[in-house]
């Protein structure tokens, strides 16, 4: 064995910070700190008797040496990465851990994901409900719906958009009968709502949307941490709170809320799908994938 390989534990140092082209950086995903980095980073460079790193500035940028070692470090990586994947597969069937924010798992995952254990009763589904973004990692949770444009939750994780909904005031029926709503501005007369969920969706800006001024000052408001929170304040008849008709649309069909203007905040709520291509769980995660998207696909012509 050729006796360099015993600066392999160096080497896993010199990728993460090649690649984020940072210490700082590095030692957060390695959770180590900085003069650790540092330090494996000089005993590899004194070993292969070469600078791999140069300081421009403020930044660490790599040697031409450095950027050789680089990309054949990277595609060695990649191929143990290969390796481990094939010897760790697991089956089709088997446990899938699913996390998503508790709005969406409660009141459009859940009511549809009969149909995926009727179609995979060998896949067992753990549903887990968090306002904060998860950390998505083999043996922890497998994928992650989650609300957001652009949103990354860590390095090699694939986001896949599932759809892109307009957000609307929403209130009960007796609510608009009693106040008699035909001008948005009358809305500033009610409970204002707002949902932790859809924090980057406020009533200012619906207001603005409207062509109305808003005095925060001068009206009631609410804050709750989910839209399932809003949702059973607003069907007692409390307020109007702002919200999606995928995730309100059946009590919208039955009668109990109402949509009083058809004024919507677009962009809108974007759902995104994300998961580790790399996973053991790679085949059901597919078919998970696969289920997902053909859902959304009914719902989207539903409409």
């Amino acid at each position: 064995m050729d006796y360099r390989l015993r600066w392999l534990a160096g080497l896993r140092y010199f990728e993460v910070a090649a690649r984020l082209r940072s210490y700082s950086k590095a030692a957060h995903e390695l959770c180590v700190s900085q003069a650790a980095v540092s330090q494996k980073i000089r005993q590899l460079e004194e070993g292969l008797n070469c600078k791999l790193f140069a300081r421009q500035g403020r930044e660490m940028v790599l040697t031409t040496k450095g950027q050789t070692l680089f990309e054949q470090v990277t595609r060695g990586f990649s191929h143990i990465v290969s390796g481990l994947n094939a010897i760790q597969a697991e089956p089709l069937e088997g446990m899938l851990a699913v996390n998503t924010t508790p709005s969406f798992a409660s009141r459009w995952l859940m009511p549809r994901l009969w149909k995926f254990t009727m179609q995979h009763p060998g896949i067992p589904i753990r549903v887990y409900s968090t306002t904060d973004d998860p950390v998505i990692r083999y043996g922890h949770i497998d994928v992650a719906i989650r609300q957001g444009y652009g949103k990354q939750l860590g390095e090699g994780i694939l986001s896949t958009f599932l759809y892109e909904e307009p957000v609307y005031p929403i209130c009960s029926p007796e609510l608009a009968a009693s106040l008699s709503l035909q001008h948005p501005e009358q809305l500033l007369n009610c409970w204002l709502i707002h949902g932790v969920e859809t924090r980057n969706f406020t009533w200012r800006k619906w207001f603005e949307l409207a062509g109305v001024n808003m005095a925060e000052d001068k009206v009631q408001w609410m804050e709750v941490s989910t839209f399932d929170m809003g949702l059973s304040a607003v069907m007692a008849g409390h307020g109007v709170c702002l919200g999606t008709e995928s995730l309100a649309g059946d009590f919208i069909e039955r009668g109990l809320l109402v949509k009083p203007f058809d004024i919507g905040m677009t962009p809108g709520v974007r759902y995104t799908l994300h998961s580790d291509p790399t996973s053991p769980r790679a085949e059901r995660i597919a078919a998970f994938t696969d289920w997902l998207q053909q859902e959304v696909g009914r719902h989207e012509k539903a409409r």
